[in-house]
């Protein structure tokens, strides 16, 4: 008997903790985003959506700077995981390769700037200890951490959007 009232407890103990998480996420993240993304609105509103436009097709005119000047800039103002929304200013077949190099990068970016994503804070701190631990400075293990990471979002964005070109090739190829 004991039994099923341990897996009665447990099964509707997953609902409440599921309840907990949705009602942080209603209180904590998404009046945030929501906050973000108006503010994010109002700037190039501001600006000039036209001025905002131009200046993202300067930084995504060569696959060196879409992929790792772009998404820089995005993550170190925007955070994750709002920086994601700086894909509107690419062309539909650029933006996969842009959502793939920055959201590579919104964790090795931690190690100078925790800002940009504190959520990740805890997995650079882990490393962290164990590098002071052995009596070595942090300065460069952040640094490597973020070049890195300009490294691999660079290279995942380049060979994303050669994936994308090809599946969009294909499908013309299938509608044709």
């Amino acid at each position: 008997m004991d039994f099923l009232i341990t897996i009665a407890e447990g099964f509707i103990g997953m609902f409440e903790e599921g309840g907990e998480t949705f009602t942080g996420l209603v209180t904590g993240i998404i009046p945030m985003l929501v906050v973000l993304i108006t503010a994010v609105n109002a700037v190039i509103k501001f600006i000039g959506e036209e001025k905002v436009n131009r200046f993202a097709q300067k930084c995504t005119k060569y696959f060196i700077l879409r992929y790792t000047v772009f998404p820089f800039i995005a993550v170190f103002f925007l955070t994750n995981p709002m920086c994601y929304t700086f894909g509107r200013f690419l062309p539909e077949k650029q933006k996969p390769a842009f959502y793939d190099s920055a959201v590579s990068f919104v964790h090795p970016v931690t190690g100078l700037f925790p800002h940009a994503n504190p959520a990740e804070l805890f997995v650079y701190m882990g490393v962290a200890t164990g590098i002071k631990n052995l009596g070595l400075s942090l300065g460069p293990l952040a640094l490597r951490f973020l070049l890195v990471g300009v490294v691999v979002m660079l290279i995942r964005g380049i060979v994303t959007e050669m994936i994308t070109a090809r599946m969009l090739k294909n499908k013309e190829n299938s509608v044709a």
